[in-house]
């Protein structure tokens, strides 16, 4: 299918889940969803390469956090999470790297993390209501073990980065389960 001839509203709905996108001619998209507590949108540009449709979010992936301010101080990591709505807090979570080993640490009612370990290697940053690509907080060269940081407004945005779409036909196209739309079949239908 032609990248010229793939326009139109593509609709998914599976209860209280709703999603859709509009494809226009000149190759830009615009997108909605909508579930439970979390609404979530998104622009960017498309192409069409044999039966696959990639999408490129103007969202770039991996910002949704602003490092306010770090420092090296007693021992373990403490994360002090700020967001202007305030219900978001405890919804953050710290992904931590130590070798090959990965565990996720959740934030308390107030957006701490504390996280009671002597060292770690890396530090990634989500919320769990509006999960994307997770932002880097600490990497291996990073010797600080506390950090504020701020949540962003973009966190509402999703940046698709690594959700590609199958088109099954002219009017429909297909994703697997992915970081933000957690159940199977996900199928969009064009109005």
């Amino acid at each position: 299918m032609a990248q010229s001839s793939f326009q139109g509203e593509y609709h998914f709905r599976r209860q209280e889940m709703v999603a859709a996108f509009n494809f226009s001619a000149d190759g830009r998209f615009e997108f909605f969803y909508s579930y439970g507590a979390a609404d979530r949108n998104a622009t960017g540009t498309f192409t069409v390469e044999d039966d696959t449709l990639k999408l490129k979010s103007d969202k770039v992936a991996g910002n949704d956090f602003t490092i306010e301010a770090q420092s090296k101080e007693d021992s373990g990591y403490v994360i002090t999470c700020h967001a202007p709505n305030k219900h978001l807090l405890p919804y953050m979570q710290c992904i931590v790297f130590v070798g090959d080993k990965t565990d996720v640490f959740e934030a308390n009612n107030d957006g701490i993390i504390a996280i009671n370990l002597p060292h770690c290697d890396k530090m990634y940053l989500k919320n769990a209501i509006f999960p994307d690509i997770p932002t880097l907080i600490k990497d291996e060269n990073n010797a600080n073990n506390r950090f504020s940081v701020t949540l962003q407004p973009s966190v509402q945005q999703v940046s698709f980065k690594g959700i590609d779409f199958k088109i099954i036909d002219e009017n429909t196209i297909s994703c697997f389960t992915n970081y933000f739309m957690h159940v199977a079949d996900i199928a969009f239908i064009k109005n």
